[in-house]
């Protein structure tokens, strides 16, 4: 079996992974690949699949598989698998991370002294507790999510169509949950339905002042339509981890609007994380060879 490690993963795995055959990370050498490892880099689009003549399997290191064409792969036989659980906590951590900032003032407390600026009583704080969190999508990170946010005291409803019932949180209809939710949290795939979500019609239902943090994916936001609500004071505040583009583009009309908090898509790059991400893989490859041998 020939493997091939197209993005970045943990240091130790192409040694874990040697036991399945030769691993490489030369992405010239596609054509001769049995299995790709990708997370959000690679792009798996009809040509990608085309070139790949020995294809049998795409592992997607993470969550989201919006990066690769599933209809067609499966039509060629390639089988499309990703690692959801692993990122589950590291993605809940730095979702709850960039919604306690907000009401913390954490990021203008830390400007403003690194600038020699003493602005105690300009930085008004309001809390967590009591205030109702509002998930769209209440899958696995979701869930981790709900469960730090009980912890801090909040009320927790949850709008996924998915899901018939919820340990953690209240299921509610969406038209519910944009308007009873202080903060809201996004934990859903980029599809039809999810795309452009967020946007001007639907901010017009939610309540005056909610602060919005966006794991999921960028472009379930329409970023014009933010940056307008932001400007207004519709929207309090806008915590983001994704984006339309890694990078995001220079003329990326957030880069200038009030009230942001940004992160490079740090979400499921933490440490812990890829070694999840590795166990993983090595499970799916036991499973994928044992079917094949």
């Amino acid at each position: 079996m020939n493997i091939l490690i197209s993005d970045a993963f943990d240091p130790s795995l192409p040694d874990r992974l040697s036991v399945f055959g030769e691993v490489t990370e030369d992405k010239e050498r596609l054509a001769e690949m049995d299995v790709v490892l990708i997370r959000s880099k690679t792009k798996c689009d009809r040509d990608y699949i085309d070139r790949a003549r020995n294809l049998r399997l795409i592992i997607r290191g993470g969550v989201g598989l919006d990066n690769v064409d599933i209809d067609y792969a499966r039509s060629k036989g390639v089988q499309v698998f990703n690692t959801a659980s692993a990122s589950a906590v590291a993605v809940a951590e730095i979702a709850f991370a960039l919604m306690i900032a907000v009401p913390t003032r954490l990021v203008e407390g830390h400007v403003s002294m690194s600038g020699k600026q003493w602005i105690k009583k300009q930085l008004k704080r309001t809390e967590l507790m009591g205030k109702t969190l509002g998930l769209i999508g209440a899958g696995n990170i979701g869930t981790e999510v709900a469960r730090r946010a009980i912890a801090f005291g909040m009320k927790v409803i949850a709008f996924d169509p998915v899901l018939k019932s919820h340990d953690c949180a209240e299921l509610v209809d969406k038209e519910t949950l944009f308007a009873e939710a202080d903060y809201l949290s996004m934990h859903v795939p980029l599809i039809d339905s999810t795309r452009g979500m967020i946007n001007t019609e639907s901010i017009k239902t939610m309540k005056d002042g909610v602060v919005i943090v966006n794991t999921a994916r960028g472009k379930c936001v329409v970023e014009e339509d933010m940056v307008a609500a932001l400007e207004s004071g519709k929207v309090r505040a806008y915590a983001t981890d994704v984006w339309y583009s890694d990078p995001p583009s220079d003329d990326c009309p957030l880069y200038e609007a009030p009230n942001v908090i940004m992160t490079p898509h740090l979400g499921a790059s933490s440490k812990e994380n890829l070694l999840r991400i590795g166990d993983v893989v090595v499970s799916i490859l036991e499973k994928f060879d044992q079917q094949t041998a």
